[in-house]
């Protein structure tokens, strides 16, 4: 063999060929030489594998073998096991996310679906050691969103001075500048108002209040004290709940306002993907009663420090400047 070649393991056919060489009466080095494999490979493969009567087969079965017997290096260990469940329980980040922040960590670090697979085989497993990452699964993000069927009427009422999405400025569709933003209100328990969340359509950066009722007048109230927080917000996009009747109210703001289409929220659907990552912090049902603003408050911390693949896995905190 030519010095410097990379080794590679010997193939059945070639032990094929060592058993009809040998069988001819051919010498080792000889063997080597027509296979254009060192005379060393040839004599160590026959002297494991059969030197009295060498069966080329029978040879192939048994390093196949030893090589599923022998042990293991595992790469995917305990504190990879560990960083994965703290993510997903208290960041509720995503498989992926996890894996691109571990691999910044580890650069062994498993992959997204290494991640799922584990998640998987720990909710079935009946190991006592896997027993507490068994309920990981319930922190995965899960779509099965209910569609309206049938005719699109609106029984909303009527909203004074709405104008459509498709009126919205083209610079706000495209999401090239800061302070056009999205805003939805989350339900709780028996479809009592639980928050309001306002989104920047450029950053993903979000903003979340707790409501008390869904009254127009409070609810624009707390909308407004977003926009003065956040600062130089030029649009907002509602969808058509009532309690959005009085948006112009941001009209003294200089804030335009456009409105999506009944039963269309994916018009806006960068908030309806936000309000999918809150409900991992409050899912559906959650009596808003017993949760305080400071719980609110952590949620929305933690979503905006959640590494997004559009912004090459910098968080919203990391793009929106205030």
């Amino acid at each position: 063999m030519l010095k410097g070649k990379k080794f590679t393991q010997l193939q059945e056919s070639e032990r094929i060929k060592i058993e009809v060489l040998l069988n001819q009466g051919l010498s080792l080095s000889k063997i080597g030489r027509l296979l254009n494999r060192p005379v060393s490979t040839i004599s160590r493969e026959v002297k494991r594998n059969g030197p009295r009567c060498y069966r080329a087969v029978r040879a192939h079965y048994f390093v196949n073998l030893r090589h599923r017997q022998k042990r293991k290096h595992s790469i995917f260990d305990q504190r990879m096991k560990d960083f994965i469940d703290l993510q997903l329980r208290t960041k509720k980040w995503s498989p992926e996310i996890i894996s691109v922040q571990g691999k910044a960590l580890w650069p062994e670090f498993v992959s997204t679906e290494w991640i799922y697979r584990w998640i998987w085989d720990m909710k079935f497993s009946m190991r006592r050691a896997d027993k507490k990452h068994q309920l990981l699964y319930k922190y995965l993000k899960h779509s099965c969103r209910r569609r309206r069927r049938g005719r699109k009427r609106n029984m909303r009422g009527n909203i004074i001075d709405r104008k459509w999405i498709e009126q919205r400025p083209i610079p706000a569709n495209l999401r090239k500048r800061q302070g056009d933003l999205e805003a939805d209100i989350v339900l709780g328990k028996d479809r009592k108002p639980g928050l309001l969340v306002a989104l920047d359509r450029r950053t993903r950066k979000i903003w979340i209040r707790k409501l008390k009722n869904k009254d127009a007048t409070y609810v624009m109230n707390k909308l407004k004290n977003i926009c003065l927080k956040i600062g130089n917000v030029k649009t907002v996009t509602l969808d058509n709940d009532q309690s959005f009747a009085q948006h112009y109210g941001l009209n003294t703001l200089g804030i335009k306002t456009f409105f999506t289409h009944p039963y269309s929220s994916q018009e806006k659907g960068s908030v309806e993907n936000r309000i999918g990552i809150i409900r991992m912090f409050f899912p559906k049902q959650t009596d808003f009663s017993r949760i305080n603003e400071q719980q609110v408050r952590i949620a929305e911390k933690i979503i905006n420090q959640r590494p997004l693949r559009m912004f090459n896995y910098l968080s919203p905190d990391q793009i929106h400047i205030s």
